[in-house]
């Protein structure tokens, strides 16, 4: 397998609560990953740590071999669409055309390339007829196909998704797995925060099944079985606790060096 994403030993706290523990795993290059566990499981906090947006407590990430520092600009990360203040007075062009800043530079104007990058993106997602539209006035499905506008629009190698389709309509979201699906084909690696698991074993190349820490990796009809579900999903307290165990056991340890 070729590692697109290596995740080492990851591990995030908060006031000494478990957020993440010790989290282990390879996401090989050019798939379509899914990471899947329940609400408060640690998933968006998972991307979050991997782009450097929090802070982690221990372990590392690498993006095709390196930090995040060095390939940063391969790299695109869609957050959640409750983390976006969609009430800014912007319209859906200049939302995609920010997409190109990365590479174009903050303070250079758009040259015709960029303005073609745009107008390819927003016919991808179906939303070419709303380029002049202020995003306030578009609904929360329309504003998910532009959020994945921009994302394409960065020409990224690497794209970051924290539930993607969250809002959107079962033909919304089957016209943007099949995007992801090409986009996988032609030598993309994304990850994608998900919860519909029949869409995960039918459409996805590999998993990660999170709940505080990983509980198991990887192809989705191994690994997305009823008894692992079953333990994924109903297990919260029992795997909060012995996290929980585990961190005080290494802060005794800690103290005991010192």
């Amino acid at each position: 397998m070729n590692v697109g994403i290596e995740i080492h030993d990851l591990s995030t706290t908060y006031n000494h609560r478990p957020v993440l523990w010790g989290v282990d795993a390879n996401i090989p290059s050019n798939s379509l990953t899914a990471i899947v566990g329940p609400n408060g499981a640690g998933k968006s906090t998972l991307l979050k740590s991997m782009m450097g947006l929090i802070p982690i407590s221990n372990g590392f990430v690498h993006f095709l071999g390196k930090p995040i520092d060095e390939v940063r600009n391969l790299i695109s990360y869609m957050p959640q669409r409750e983390a976006v203040d969609w009430d800014f007075p912007i319209n859906v062009y200049d939302v995609v055309l920010m997409g190109t800043y990365g590479k174009l530079g903050l303070f250079k104007r758009p040259r015709a390339a960029e303005k073609e990058t745009v107008q390819q993106a927003l016919e991808l997602v179906g939303m070419q007829d709303f380029a002049k539209r202020q995003i306030s006035e578009l609904s929360g499905g329309q504003q998910q196909r532009v959020f994945f506008a921009r994302a394409l629009a960065q020409k990224a190698t690497i794209y970051l998704m924290d539930e993607p389709f969250a809002g959107i309509d079962a033909t919304t979201e089957e016209m943007l797995l099949s995007l992801l699906i090409s986009m996988k084909n032609d030598g993309k690696t994304i990850v994608v925060v998900h919860h519909d698991v029949q869409s995960v074993i039918q459409k996805f190349d590999y998993t990660l099944l999170l709940n505080l820490r990983l509980i198991a990796s990887g192809h989705p009809k191994e690994i997305l079985t009823d008894e692992m579900l079953h333990s994924t999903y109903s297990g919260r307290l029992s795997i909060l606790s012995e996290v929980s165990e585990l961190i005080k056991q290494q802060e005794i340890a800690i103290r005991i060096d010192k």
